[in-house]
């Protein structure tokens, strides 16, 4: 039986290869988008009119003095952000070869995410 030429040291890796790490993280974020999917819709449930100033109410509201809605907002977009980038970033990886072409995609990525989270947090925190 011929045994592959690149096992070893000379092994070719391509691909993401995170492994468990990546596959908790996108777990744990996928749970906590869920339970704030959860309390949104409750909260919209729980909405006496369908007006400008309780959605606004949704995503402001504050138990004792605490920003609530704020910061369960920004841990939602948060977790969205990082399991965004563990999703794209391997997409890159395992399909797009060229490293240039790769690397280019994962900048252009990571800028998308950054400037979504500070335009994200521009509406929500007020600017």
């Amino acid at each position: 039986m011929a045994m592959p030429e690149k096992i070893g040291a000379k092994r070719l890796v391509v691909g993401a290869h995170y492994g468990v790490g990546d596959f908790m993280i996108q777990r744990i974020t996928a749970i906590i988008l869920a339970v704030y999917t959860l309390i949104l819709l409750v909260g919209i449930l729980m909405m006496p009119g369908f007006t400008y100033e309780a959605w606004v109410g949704l995503f402001t509201f504050s138990l004792g003095g605490f920003p609530m809605g704020q910061v369960l907002g920004t841990l939602a977009f948060l977790s969205l952000s990082w399991h965004a980038w563990i999703g794209v970033r391997d997409i890159w990886m395992d399909y797009v070869k060229p490293v240039g072409i790769r690397l280019a995609l994962q900048v252009l990525t990571i800028l998308w995410l950054v400037g979504s989270f500070i335009y994200f947090a521009v509406i929500i925190w007020g600017a």
